[in-house]
């Protein structure tokens, strides 16, 4: 029945109408529903149709509804007869009331609107449902209680295990009573309540668990939002907050470190995230890409470095040459013959810049040197999350070591090409693998890493992140530098001759 309503809906919209199993195109229905006797059981039929989808379009907004999954499959998810009206959980929240959406296998996200209080030594977040009606009667009474860990890897048990759990709290009380909980500081704007606990230190995990979905998150309220940190790093702040600024027009609040009670109108505990280093416009209420995330780092780090440059400590990008950064690695991983690859990139017509960023860098410094580089060349790792710091339309090398191929094309090169560099998977021969002189030539370990990786993540993590380095065969790998470089140099000449594009 569901599938024959659809498929006369499709029909409708195609200019054809089904009665009693025929199609018929407009004029030919205008012909037999005007003409004689015999037609004018069809005619009633007409009529019903059209009233059914009269009172469709009047009541469909209160009749509406999500499909669950077996109706979903049983419609077919490339069918063109489905409308759904895909109203975001959580979309309105009452005073006094707490939403939480845990739809997602990511994070989980919960809203509190009214009036929003902090107390942070039972690390708890209170929201007042003031009641004038039966004050003694309904004084204190407990409305709802939440529980949520902000952090963005909800699938991982361990690494939610170091995130603390903060305890969301609705009451009905009595306004003359309540006020005992007074505010220490009101703020007239939302507050965004997030961790920095889990992964935290790695620059793969800051970007993705978190300063992406605080920018997913954030971006609606236009700077006018407070950010409030459990388990708050100064380091961590130092080193963002430069994007930080861009996010917020405030300084943030350390919730365990600060004991006074903070007041809202509104919270937003948790962060949405989207998908490996991105942004899904589909999902902004603005349809933010991950290029206008882009936009925002430059604005942010923009200002800093103008400063270097002035003061000397940096040098602006001059040359007429391409410019080639290689992302140097120490340990597992680095390219053995980087000396090498560098005076065959220097000899194809690359200026070339080796850069090594450790936890210490100035992200200021490494966004400047991207910035201003036409190619970035480097082994898979964290340290390939400053993609980022790409213009779009710069390329991108990712060298693949063994058995790192779904996670260097999931994390990395299918990010990059949604930020719009071109980018290219260098997938490595067994040969050019130090595990090479390892292990015999038929081993699965050089032959078959799929089924290595079938054992788990400590095998792959063991054996071809920790063990692996890298000696590129330079006569394979220069027919990707002599592409770049030609498209690079293709790149500067259009800019100089057409410097408004």
């Amino acid at each position: 029945m569901v599938h024959h309503l659809q498929r006369n809906q499709l029909l409708w919209k195609k200019g054809l109408v089904q009665i009693n199993g025929q199609e018929l195109e407009d004029d030919q229905r205008s012909l037999n529903l005007f003409n004689g006797k015999k037609t004018r059981p069809i005619l009633v039929y007409f009529l019903l149709i059209s009233l059914i989808i009269s009172c469709s379009f009047i009541f469909g907004p209160q009749l509406s509804f999500r499909p669950d999954s077996s109706y979903s499959s049983f419609i077919g998810d490339d069918s063109p007869i489905v409308n759904e009206i895909d109203v975001p959980l959580c979309s309105s929240v009452a005073n006094g009331t707490i939403c939480c959406d845990r739809s997602s296998i990511r994070s989980d996200i919960c809203i509190m609107k009214g009036d929003v209080r902090t107390h942070s030594s039972s690390s708890s977040i209170y929201v007042y449902d003031e009641n004038e009606q039966n004050r003694e009667e309904f004084d204190g009474e407990l409305q709802q209680e939440e529980n949520i860990r902000p952090y963005t890897r909800k699938w991982e048990s361990q690494t939610m295990s170091s995130v603390s759990e903060l305890h969301l709290i609705s009451k009905r009380v009595n306004p003359d009573v309540y006020r005992n909980h007074t505010c220490d500081i009101i703020h007239n704007v939302p507050a965004v309540f997030f961790s920095t606990a889990g992964y935290t230190g790695n620059v793969y995990h800051e970007f993705n668990d978190g300063i992406l979905p605080l920018y997913i998150t954030s971006q609606r309220f236009n700077k006018k939002v407070v950010f409030v940190i459990e388990e708050y790093h100064d380091w961590w702040y130092t080193k963002y907050a430069d994007v930080l600024s861009e996010l917020s027009d405030y300084a943030p609040i350390d919730f365990h470190g600060d004991k006074r009670t903070h007041c809202f109108p509104e919270a937003i505990v948790g962060l949405k995230i989207h998908d490996e280093l991105t942004v899904d416009p589909s999902l902004m209420e603005g349809s933010e890409t991950v290029k206008d995330f882009r936009q925002l780092l430059d604005r942010a780090y923009w200002p800093r470095i103008s400063g270097l440059i002035k003061g000397g400590t940096i040098s602006p990008a001059l040359s007429s040459k391409p410019k080639l950064t290689i992302i140097s690695r120490q340990g597992s991983r680095a390219i053995l013959n980087e000396n090498s690859l560098v005076k065959m990139a220097e000899e194809i017509g690359f200026e070339v810049e080796i850069l090594k960023p450790a936890k210490t860098s100035e992200l200021a410094k490494i966004y400047q040197s991207l910035n201003s580089s036409d190619v970035m060349i480097g082994v898979h790792g964290a340290a390939m999350t400053h993609f980022l710091f790409m213009r779009p339309g710069s390329v991108f090398i990712q060298v693949i070591p063994l058995g790192t191929e779904w996670a260097a094309e999931t994390y990395y090169g299918e990010p990059a090409v949604r930020l719009g560099c071109k980018y290219v998977g260098y997938k490595i021969l067994p040969k050019e693998s130090s595990l090479y002189d390892e292990y015999d030539r038929n081993d699965p370990v050089l032959n078959d890493p799929d089924s290595i990786g079938k054992k788990g993540w400590e095998f792959t993590k063991k054996i071809y992140l920790d063990r692996q380095n890298v000696r590129l065969n330079l006569a394979r790998f220069r027919k990707r530098l002599v592409r770049s470089y030609a498209y690079s140099m293709a790149k500067k000449n259009r800019r100089i001759n057409h410097p408004s594009k």
